[in-house]
């Protein structure tokens, strides 16, 4: 399965809409009014199904991560020089990117392939391009894409 993450062009805040293949609105990501960011997913009815909440007042930055509103791990920035990497309590799952973070990669514990993640570059807002194995881990791999998304931004 494929998505394209798309940030919206002019928004005040944090919002996205997610794509299929076809073209098709998968998810849409709302952008909240707080200190940090705060991420909440909606399905293609407008019900919202996970949160991201980046936590305020951490040595590295770290989001937290919910689905409806039930806590079920986090995402914390590594402290390295080269390229970016990240600890993840979440699935046990394991993510690491390239030196200019742009391509990413999700694995198992056990090294099998979850997600690549590419950014689109030449384009006017951010955009990633998803690659899922398994189309029931979508959810998931994009709470951490909008986490380090919202990484970088804070960064910036």
């Amino acid at each position: 399965m494929k998505l394209l993450f798309k940030q919206r062009f002019f928004s005040w805040f944090d919002s996205y809409d997610i794509f299929d293949e076809a073209g098709n609105t998968v998810f849409t990501v709302e952008g909240q009014l707080s200190f940090g960011h705060c991420l909440h997913i909606l399905d293609t009815s407008g019900t919202h199904i996970a949160t991201v909440q980046e936590k305020v007042l951490t040595f590295l930055p770290q989001f937290h991560l919910y689905v409806h509103d039930s806590y079920v791990g986090k995402i914390q920035k590594e402290f390295t020089f080269f390229h970016p990497k990240f600890e993840i309590d979440f699935n046990g799952w394991q993510i690491e990117g390239d030196f200019w973070e742009w391509d990413y990669q999700i694995n198992t514990s056990d090294g099998s392939l979850i997600a690549t993640v590419s950014k689109e570059i030449f384009r006017l807002t951010d955009t990633y391009s998803i690659d899922i194995a398994n189309p029931d881990d979508a959810l998931c791999a994009l709470m951490l894409v909008l986490a380090i998304d919202a990484e970088k931004c804070s960064r910036n």
